[in-house]
């Protein structure tokens, strides 16, 4: 762990807190197993359950009718042949940027606060991808044939032609997805050995020993554990820059004007990371006061999330800017008319809203009581969310729907198949989130009993 102290004065001279005072190692452990092993369930756990369970349903509904009718059942047209489907899957992988970034890239910094957020946010990647990789299978028209895009041996030499980014995208993506399993299920084993040992019924001990493998807590198994965290982290580093930068190659690598241009890469990165930690608080906020975490989950971790945010929307603001310019000074007249159509066109209200909830409302992040408010952070972070996927429905849609040539021009707007495929994804995404939380410790119990353990060392001396 890191050599730093454990509380830091804030810029106004306050301490902010990793971990509230008075936990030991015993407080620690029980305050995150019996979330688990306890009965006792909070009702707001049951409500969440309850709708993205009616989610789950609406996704299946959606994908039944589109296989059965095929994707004409969706809004797309010619020149808008990339919909709702492109939109929400760069949107999730997005989203699913926030946990790989708090596990690895802070745990390769040293950073204590990530430890009581981690593995919410892993887990919130996975299911973040799973969404992610729902829509580009159903956009094939065939996804049973999806196999074709791997270069397996076959009589017919069908190879997948590694020159388009479409193919990037799906080695990019299974790898991140495989990658980040790992990662989070190493960082569990130490855990579920300890649910495994609190666990009061037979069952519970038998799966939540399965699932350790053996952990015993020796030396050998620490020294093993730590290489290969070390290891996973360093991995899954470069899949946080690469990952959403190959996403945003879907587009640059065309000659479409408002996509062919250099900015795309980081400007992506940097959107799915504002977008990721706005997801990340959007359900750490209830759920640290459903199940009375705030001991665990301070403010010190939600103020520090927010930082991040403000940095990233800052990013993704410099973004537009450039966009902007880009356009103009070019001098190129497509380039320009996307830019003209965006700020007049006939979905100029999408783009200045997405400025608004992107650029301008996060802007209250400078203001620390507003960091510290946690109903109006809450919502900020839903602003952002509906920003962000403004800001994919633009890049999208704008661009398209005014070819080269006038004659093909033509309007978009997503079916009511659209809309419930994308509910339905969220639905499932809520569904998971819940699941995850019941059965499995949300929390990172002994990287939090390594800084009680500190603490006291601190206090010692």
């Amino acid at each position: 762990m890191a050599n730093e102290p454990i509380d830091r004065p804030s810029v106004l001279g306050e301490v902010s807190p990793v971990i509230a005072p008075g936990q030991t190692y015993e407080t620690v452990g029980a305050s995150v197993a019996d979330v688990v092993l306890s009965g006792h369930v909070p009702k707001q756990w049951y409500i969440a359950t309850a709708v993205g369970f009616m989610g789950v349903g609406c996704l299946m509904m959606s994908i039944t009718w589109l296989l059965l009718n095929g994707v004409g059942v969706w809004g797309l047209n010619i020149p808008v042949a990339w919909g709702f489907a492109i939109i929400n899957f760069v949107w999730w992988i997005g989203i699913g940027h926030a946990g790989t970034l708090i596990s690895a890239i802070l745990f390769l910094f040293k950073q204590q606060w990530r430890t009581a957020i981690n593995r919410f946010a892993e887990a919130m990647t996975l299911f973040a991808v799973a969404c992610a990789g729902m829509f580009p299978l159903l956009h094939l028209g065939r996804p049973w044939v999806f196999y074709w895009l791997m270069p397996y041996p076959n009589t017919m030499g069908l190879w997948p032609q590694f020159r388009s980014p479409l193919i990037w995208d799906v080695f990019a993506v299974t790898t991140y997805l495989i990658i980040s399993l790992v990662f989070w299920f190493t960082g569990l084993i130490p855990d579920l050995a300890t649910m495994r040992d609190r666990a009061k019924t037979k069952v519970a001990r038998t799966v939540f020993g399965i699932f350790a493998l053996g952990w015993r807590g020796s030396a050998r198994h620490w020294h093993r554990y730590e290489i290969a965290y070390l290891l996973l982290a360093g991995l899954s580093t470069p899949l946080v820059v690469s990952v959403h930068s190959v996403v945003s190659l879907d587009f640059a690598i065309s000659l479409v004007p408002g996509w062919h241009t250099t900015i795309f890469p980081p400007y992506f990165v940097a959107g799915a990371i504002y977008a990721g930690f706005a997801m990340v608080l959007t359900f750490m906020i209830p759920v640290r006061k459903w199940y009375n975490l705030e001991h665990i989950i301070t403010d010190r971790h939600i103020d520090n999330m927010a930082k991040i945010m403000l940095a990233t929307g800052l990013i993704v603001v410099y973004g537009y800017l450039t966009e902007a310019f880009f356009g103009y000074y070019s001098g190129a007249l497509y380039e320009e008319a996307v830019m003209k159509n965006r700020y007049f066109g006939p979905y100029a209200f999408q783009y200045w809203l997405l400025i608004i909830c992107n650029g301008i409302i996060p802007q209250l992040l400078w203001l620390r009581r507003i960091r510290m408010n946690a109903v109006i952070l809450w919502l900020i972070t839903l602003v952002v969310g509906v920003g962000m996927w403004l800001e994919r429905f633009v890049i999208v849609v704008q661009s398209l729907h005014r070819d080269y040539m006038p004659s093909s021009w033509d309007m978009y707007a997503g079916t009511k198949w659209d809309w419930m495929l994308y509910i339905g994804t969220i639905g499932f995404f809520l569904f998971a989130m819940c699941i995850f939380m019941r059965w499995v410790p949300m929390i990172s119990i002994f990287e939090i009993r390594e800084i009680v353990h500190k603490k006291s060392q601190e206090d010692d001396n």
